[in-house]
C-alpha cells in the first residue's frame, strides 16, 4: 500500500537508537503515522517538527505502521524560534491534531488552515490566528459554532453569549435569566479551550498538554 501527498511534519519521537517515529499532517490522508529512518541519525535533509514537504507512506499491510519517506521543502517553524508565544501555539495545534483527529481521514480545509497558522504565527496577531484555528478545528469535530444569530429569537444585534450546549450564540435579552450558565462573548482561548476539552472527553482522552500550558497566556 503506497498513499502520498504533501504534508505537515507534526511530531517526532525516539524508536530505537537511529529511527523515529513520524506523524505526518497530509492535505489528502489527514494523519498518517509511521517510521522514519534514520531520522535521529541524519545530518543531510533532517526531519524536523514544523517542516512542509511530500510525504510518500508504505506499509505491506493496511495495519501495518508503515514507513515514510519524507522529503522536506520548506521549516516553517523556523521563523518561530525566537518567539515563545508563537511556538506554544503551534505545538499546541500540531498536539491537538494528533490527539482528536483519526487517521487517514481526510481534513482539507483544516490541513491547509494549519499551513496558514504557521505562516501567520511569526506575525503580530499570532494570538488571533491561532483563536481562528481553533473555531476551525471546533468546526470539523462537529462543534459548528454559530456566532451570527440569537438561538432564541433569531436577532443579529446584541450578542453577548455563547450557549455551552448548543454552541449558538444568545442576545443579551435572552441570555440574561441564564447569564451564569453561557459564556461570554467574543470567543476568547478559554472559551474555545472548554469545547476542546469536551471533544476530549467524549473521546476518553486527555487534554494534551501543549494545550493546557495556553490557558496561562
Amino acid at each position: 500500500m503506497n498513499l502520498e501527498s504533501s504534508g505537515i511534519l507534526i511530531s517526532l519521537r525516539p524508536l530505537g537508537e537511529t529511527d523515529s517515529v513520524a506523524r505526518v499532517f497530509t492535505s489528502e490522508y489527514g494523519v498518517l503515522c509511521g517510521m522514519m529512518r534514520g531520522a535521529q541519525r541524519a545530518r543531510k535533509n533532517r526531519p524536523l517538527v514544523g517542516q512542509v514537504g511530500t510525504a510518500s507512506w508504505n506499509a505491506r499491510l493496511d495495519s501495518q505502521l508503515g514507513v515514510f519517506h519524507w522529503d522536506a521543502e520548506k521549516n516553517l517553524a523556523a521563523t518561530l524560534i525566537l518567539s515563545r508565544d508563537a511556538l506554544m501555539f503551534m505545538n499546541s495545534a500540531f498536539a491537538l491534531i494528533s490527539t482528536l483527529l483519526p487517521e487517514r481521514e481526510q481534513y482539507k480545509n483544516l490541513y491547509q488552515k494549519t499551513v496558514v497558522l504557521l505562516q501567520e504565527l511569526s506575525g503580530n496577531n499570532a494570538h488571533d490566528a491561532y483563536l481562528d484555528w481553533e473555531i476551525m478545528l471546533l468546526r470539523e469535530l462537529g462543534y459548528a459554532l454559530n456566532l451570527g444569530t440569537c438561538s432564541g429569537c433569531g436577532t443579529h444585534d446584541d450578542l453577548e453569549f455563547l450557549s455551552p450546549r448548543t454552541g449558538r450564540a444568545v442576545c443579551k435579552n435572552c441570555g440574561a435569566p441564564y447569564a451564569t450558565k453561557l459564556y461570554r462573548l467574543p470567543l476568547t482561548l478559554d472559551v474555545t479551550g472548554r469545547f476542546i476539552a469536551r471533544a476530549c472527553v467524549s473521546q476518553g482522552i486527555e487534554l494534551p498538554l501543549g494545550r493546557k500550558v495556553l490557558n496561562q497566556l
